[in-house]
């Protein structure tokens, strides 16, 4: 991805061709009450849920909302804008999102479809989001009810210093995988995964997450594939950094470093192994029937 080092190791981006999306709602700065009663996530578990990439904010998430939690002063206060070009990775993601919009909006339109736009969510250290209210340490994350993509900057220092995933696009995948939520929400995959997740035990559950993530790398792979056809937006080295992104995020490797050893039936994320050939069966095919991660026997 066109990017290269600024000055006093700023990041300074080469997207100029890459139309910025609008969809971008700055409450950096913003600080939110928790907004519902009981003591909240445990430390421990926080950080747990803090390693993984893409975490289904009705699992992690506190329930309910307070009055104020996502109010129209709160709505009218903050206007959505795309960020200003000196604002570097503000202005990478507002690219990245915008590159996301206009593939999805075609392929959606070959369909015969509409695509409706999600709302990127700038924060810091905490927000509140239809789905509730969350902490950074949940990492960058998804609410259907919303329709809106939270994520702290800060995540981006811990892509590359924890989960060892450095680089442009792999930034971006973070972004592209979060979009691949949104898509499954408007496709109603969405609805009808946690209707299913409903009836379930908590193996079942699980195993039905999976197979949700793995197809929002997938699906975030397909978006690689046709932005790079349509402004050549990738350079040698990208894919890797996305490849490395998918596999430093798999479960096995997430529980290896946290726990000391593996347990299979508790993914909810998929292996690194799995998670790295969705991504790559997304990037080398670019058809969402691809993607069908629901009736395959083999992730």
């Amino acid at each position: 991805m066109k990017r290269q080092r600024g000055t006093e190791g700023t990041l300074s981006v080469e997207l100029d061709d890459q139309r910025r999306s609008d969809e971008i709602e700055d409450r950096r700065g913003i600080s939110v009450g928790r907004g519902v009663a009981g003591g909240g996530i445990g430390v421990v578990v926080i950080a747990l849920i803090a390693m993984f990439l893409g975490v289904d904010p009705t699992a992690v998430l506190q329930s309910g909302l307070s009055p104020q939690a996502d109010s129209p002063s709160l709505q009218q206060a903050i206007k959505k804008h795309a960020p200003s070009r000196e604002d570097k990775m503000a202005d990478f993601v507002a690219a990245v999102l915008g590159s996301t919009e206009d593939t999805w909006t075609e392929l959606f339109a070959r369909s015969g479809r509409r695509y409706q736009k999600p709302t990127l969510v700038l924060f810091t250290g905490a927000v509140q989001s239809a789905c509730g209210f969350a902490q950074a340490a949940v990492g960058p994350f998804y609410c259907p009810v919303d329709r809106k993509l939270y994520i702290d900057l800060a995540f981006y220092r811990d892509l590359q210093d924890r989960f060892h995933a450095p680089g442009d696009f792999a930034q971006a995948y973070v972004i592209a995988h979060e979009v691949g939520h949104h898509v499954q929400n408007l496709l109603g995959i969405a609805e009808r995964v946690q209707a299913a997740r409903q009836r379930s035990d908590e193996r079942q559950a699980n195993a039905l997450s999976v197979r949700m993530e793995l197809q929002a790398d997938c699906l975030a792979g397909i978006w690689a594939l046709q932005a790079n056809r349509a402004k050549r937006i990738l350079d040698e080295g990208d894919v890797e950094e996305g490849l490395r992104a998918a596999a430093a995020v798999g479960d096995d490797r997430i529980q290896m470093a946290s726990r000391g050893y593996v347990s299979p039936e508790s993914f909810t994320h998929g292996s690194a192994q799995q998670r790295v050939r969705w991504f790559r069966r997304g990037l080398e095919s670019g058809d969402i029937k691809a993607c069908d991660t629901f009736t395959t026997a083999r992730l």
